[in-house]
């Protein structure tokens, strides 16, 4: 059982590890989305999707080595990991809580990066087809009654560093 657990311990830190790339990926990502340097976020976006992949694999692992180490245990195969952690014998229950507190807080951070992400994302696009639109004399705005009207076609200034 031993073994089970250091190898348990080991699929963890990999997932760690893969989390915290997968954090540095996303804030790539974000950079390029913030200096409105586009043309590389499809690549920073598929290597956010690599890492993901990685991350897949990786749980798969660790999922067949929970369920030995709760069977070895005598825990339900779908045990927890503060379960298993309070179960683990000494160091292991220890390792396992602070795992566990890690993926929370890379979570957490991961989560809030990609919303921030979807964010700046969907902001870009609209900024980038509301000056395609002023600069071509169509834009859309809403009326008083909240339908979609036509603004006014008028002369534009337009700064060429665009």
């Amino acid at each position: 059982m031993e073994e089970d657990l250091t190898d348990l311990a080991s699929d963890l830190w990999r997932i760690r590890e893969l989390l915290e790339l997968l954090l540095f990926k996303l804030e790539e990502e974000q950079v390029l989305l913030a200096s409105g340097r586009t043309r590389w976020v499809p690549h920073a976006t598929r290597e956010v999707e690599l890492v993901l992949d990685q991350i897949r694999h990786a749980e798969q692992i660790r999922a067949v080595r929970t369920r030995q180490v709760a069977a070895a245990l005598g825990l339900p195969l779908d045990v927890s990991m503060v379960n298993l952690a309070n179960r683990a014998p000494s160091p292991y229950g220890e390792l396992l809580h602070q795992h566990r507190q890690a993926f929370l807080a890379l979570t957490a951070e991961i989560t809030a990066l990609a919303k921030a992400n979807r964010d700046l994302a969907s902001n870009g696009g609209r900024a980038a087809r509301e000056a395609l639109l002023m600069v071509s004399g169509t834009t859309q705005t809403y009326g008083s009654r909240g339908e979609a009207v036509s603004g006014e076609r008028r002369a534009r200034l337009v700064d060429e560093a665009i």
